[in-house]
């Protein structure tokens, strides 16, 4: 049993390891956005495919037995090649997705379809946005000031009026709330990505009574899905 392991995420580097640790050779797939990704264990490729037909290819000349799809809830073009690639190519595939985030009592959450839509009704003059550097271009025509984090500098287009925080998580309650206490943030903008990772900033702004504007994650290909890497590692083991 030969395994491709998709994304840059905790869950797949966790299965990549579950995986070593029984034995089971895997090959993980970076998409390279990241500078100085945390790398998973084992063999590791970085870099496109070329669209699923290349995808396809690449799987049957890797002698690819099973895919599992662990990248980013909102990587939607990955996750639809990969779907393609492997009907194609006549190989497994297998969706490992964490579960979202649900609201809470004393949660004042928004949800929204898109960052555009995002942008166009934000209830407060400053924001902070933990959207990713690559969405921040739809707020380039907005007035409001923003706080945007990420984890590499973003590129223009960009708003206006805009402080950049690069830090990569996991964040504290703690941490959080003198954030946006020290900034005065009216407003919060998420995607909804799930995991405990980033999700101290939800807390925060709950015990701060701040309202959240959630992203819902983009539709996937209907494959079958787990929400932890202990259920993928079955699944793989059923197969072999």
């Amino acid at each position: 049993m030969k395994v491709l392991v998709l994304g840059g995420t905790g869950e797949g580097r966790a299965l990549a390891q579950a995986l070593t640790d029984r034995g089971v050779p895997v090959i993980s797939s970076l998409a390279g956005r990241v500078t100085n990704p945390k790398l998973p264990v084992g063999e590791v490729r970085i870099g496109g495919f070329g669209g699923p037909v290349g995808l396809a290819a690449w799987l049957r000349e890797n002698r690819i037995d099973a895919v599992v799809d662990a990248t980013h809830p909102f990587a939607e073009r990955i996750g639809a090649s990969a779907f393609e690639a492997a009907k194609a190519a006549g190989v497994r595939l297998l969706r490992l997705q964490r579960p979202g985030w649900t609201e809470s009592p004393g949660d004042d959450w928004r949800w929204v379809g898109s960052l555009e839509e995002a942008a166009a009704d934000l209830p407060g003059d400053r924001v902070f946005l933990t959207s990713g550097r690559q969405g921040l271009s739809a707020f380039a025509g907005n007035d409001q000031w923003f706080l945007a984090r990420c984890v590499d500098p973003p590129e223009p287009p960009l708003p206006r009026r805009i402080e950049v925080l690069l830090d990569r998580g996991p964040y504290t309650v703690d941490g959080e709330t003198r954030l946006l206490t020290e900034h005065r943030i009216d407003v919060l903008v998420t995607k909804d990505s799930g995991g405990s990772m980033t999700a101290a900033k939800l807390t925060a702004a709950r015990n701060l009574r701040l309202p959240v504007v959630v992203v819902r994650r983009p539709p996937r290909p209907d494959v079958p899905t787990v929400g932890d890497p202990g259920q993928a590692v079955e699944w793989v083991l059923a197969r072999s």
